[in-house]
């Protein structure tokens, strides 16, 4: 069967476009991503189906492209932090490009040799993978994954079609976006808040309840604890709004940090052994393999040769150094540049190896979407911030400072890169397993999904900068978009270079943290419901008003799932379940980008403004959101119990 082909490369690389944009957009607003393979197997399997000589390894290749774009779209998570910190206007196309595509490159080219032990040798469950290799499986050829197919994609299309219509009727603000009210608890003061975003239930769908619970927990911690504790004793006479907004953004969210980077460092070392047993595991697998030779294996055996990865691997240096020299103009790195970059190359191979086998692993135990590659993110930024200090120290000069922070951030997005590609690329190549694909085939499809993804960021990054702006950067407008994890990851640097950070702030987070873990596993061991500790960070962190909904989200899911179990078909019915959730998530985060060339066409913040604020916004949107979203899951329900 035709595998790799020109007509499954354009389909891939237009689904690319769709899913990058509105993850994107997603990442800046509430720090999360969504997982493009199975929807982009539906759409690919519904397009396809149009051609006589449309096949199941074909579907795989377009979703291999379009889940390995979407998942670079996670090097949002770094690259803003350089608007942030103000060393960046926008985002220069082609060094922007350059950067996102060598990290993903070398990232494909680091999981490589990890596939037969972490994928073929191993028992890994790889959920995502294989719950995208079963919709591959259902609708190759039956008449009954036709009609599942046809479903499938009109659940997508009607959820995405209501988010998006939300979305506009509230940019006319005939109903309201977001709806807040801030009080006296105790002797400080809080706030409940939340924007009413499809996308957000469908979040909250897609990481589950235990997830769901997690952030509520973490919400509860920074709003009815932190941020009362820390604007008391109040005042006479203060604004009450303006006391909660600053104390969250300087105080309360550097706790969250600190919760963040105790989850994250405790969850790599718990798979820490693991890791190291299957790379063990594929050492002994390529020396038991190598006597056969790669030609005599199957079709299904043959990976890239390790000529032609280890020479990618070799010619990258040359222009990711080329980056850092040209990068680095301006700084005190550029008076003495050749030492600085041939330490920062081995620190990004290094670092890239170990980020490679840590993250495949993680995928492959957890799914992709909900690997803590965040605290990837952290240890890398801490890494290259700690030797940068080493060599020039910390809270000197400002200017230079800032060159340093910079250059810190810059080498983070190239390892990140290399983590957001690892920690897809074997999930990826799980699913070409089990459905008979050649994985040297597949592994080039996952390069062609980085260069276009690489492509795409970049202007999109540029759009929501000129239109919205970032939290915490230069003259940020205010409806910037959050940008949680990149202003984190920024604060990171700022803090271990500029020598201003708050300890304090950061070690409560991390004692906060260490109760959580203790917590999480006192759970685990009884066999109750878990406590994620990176999603009780992520809780704290973020404002109440992008995280409120997605507990809800979770919530509504689980009830949805469990119906789901009772049906005839129950893997169809969860299956349509995220594909209507995948919907809501696409159809808002589209439109945001659309509104964003709005924005930036017609120089307002409200284009689409056809009256003013008046006090029926919000009851309206709380009744037309629920009614919405109620009809939705109703009509899903009906359309997932029909028979084929």
């Amino acid at each position: 069967m035709a595998e790799l082909t020109l007509r499954g490369v354009v389909l891939g690389a237009v689904i690319t476009v769709l899913f990058t944009a509105a993850n994107v957009y997603l990442g800046l607003k509430i720090g999360l991503t969504f997982a493009t393979s199975i929807p982009a197997a539906v759409i690919s399997m519904a397009v396809l189906r149009l051609f006589a000589t449309g096949n199941i390894l074909e579907n795989n290749i377009v979703q291999t492209i379009a889940s390995a774009a979407g998942t670079l779209s996670a090097i949002i998570f770094v690259l803003p932090g350089l608007v942030i910190i103000g060393w960046w206007q926008g985002f220069p196309y082609w060094l922007s490009a350059f950067t996102i595509a060598l990290g993903g490159i070398l990232g494909v080219m680091y999981s490589v040799p990890l596939r037969r032990a972490l994928v073929t040798g191993s028992d890994l469950p790889y959920p995502e993978g294989v719950a995208a290799a079963e919709v591959l499986k259902v609708g190759a050829g039956s008449r009954e994954g036709l009609e599942e197919n046809r479903r499938g994609l009109a659940a997508i299309v009607m959820s995405a079609l209501a988010a998006a219509a939300f979305s506009i009727a509230a940019k006319t603000r005939l109903i309201a976006e977001e709806a807040a009210t801030f009080f006296k608890l105790g002797a400080g003061a809080t706030s409940v808040s939340t924007s009413f975003s499809m996308a957000l239930i469908g979040v909250g769908h897609l990481v589950g309840l235990s997830v769901g619970i997690a952030m509520f927990v973490g919400l509860l911690i920074s709003w009815l604890g932190l941020v009362p504790w820390l604007t008391a004793p109040l005042p006479a006479g203060v604004d009450l709004a303006e006391v909660v907004g600053t104390t969250f953004r300087t105080k309360a969210r550097f706790i969250g940090a600190g919760t963040i980077g105790v989850a994250a460092i405790w969850t790599l070392l718990k798979i820490l052994g693991p890791i190291i047993t299957g790379i063990r595991s594929a050492m002994a697998a390529a020396k038991a393999r190598k006597a056969g030779g790669n030609g005599l294996l199957d079709l299904t055996e043959r990976d890239l040769p390790i000529g032609i990865v280890g020479g990618t691997i070799i010619a990258s240096l040359a222009p990711i150094a080329v980056l850092l020299w040209y990068f680095a103009q301006g700084g005190p790195i550029a008076l003495n540049p050749v030492p600085i970059i041939i330490l920062t190359l081995a620190y990004i191979m290094v670092a890239g190896i170990v980020i490679a086998a840590v993250c495949g692993y993680m995928a492959g135990l957890i799914g992709a979407s909900n690997s803590p590659i965040s605290g990837v993110g952290i240890l890398a930024v801490l890494g290259a911030s700690l030797i940068l200090a080493a060599i020039y120290g910390s809270g000197g000069d400002p200017a230079e400072t800032q060159a340093l922070i910079a250059y810190a951030l810059f080498v983070t997005a190239i390892i990140f890169g290399i983590a957001t590609i690892s920690n897809d690329n074997l999930q990826d190549l799980k699913t070409g397993q089990l459905v008979g694909a050649t994985p040297w085939k597949q592994q080039v499809a996952l390069v062609l999904g980085v260069i276009f993804g690489a492509l795409v960021i970049p202007p999109i990054l540029d759009l929501l900068n000129s239109a919205f702006g970032f939290a915490g950067a230069p003259g940020a407008k205010a409806t910037a978009l959050p940008a949680p994890q990149a202003a984190l990851i920024s604060a990171l640097a700022k803090g271990v270079l500029g020598g201003d950070l708050d300890w304090y702030l950061i070690g409560a987070g991390a004692l906060i943290g260490v109760v959580v873990v203790i917590v999480d596993e006192l759970l685990g061991r009884a066999g109750k419901l878990r406590l994620p500790p990176l999603a009780v960070g992520m809780g704290i962190y973020l404002p109440m008003a992008l995280t409120l909904l997605i507990p809800i989200g979770a919530a509504i899911g689980h009830l949805y799932n469990r119906w789901a179990r009772r049906q005839s078909d129950p893997d169809f019915a969860e299956r349509m379940g995220v594909l209507m959730a995948t919907g809501f998530i696409v159809g808002e985060s589209l439109f945001g980008i659309a509104f964003a060339g709005m924005v930036a066409a017609t120089d307002s913040d409200a284009p689409l403004a056809l009256v003013a604020e008046h006090r029926w916004a919000v009851p309206l949107a709380l009744l037309i959101f629920a009614t919405t979203v109620g009809a939705l899951y109703t009509r899903l329900r009906r359309q997932a119990s029909l028979p084929f």
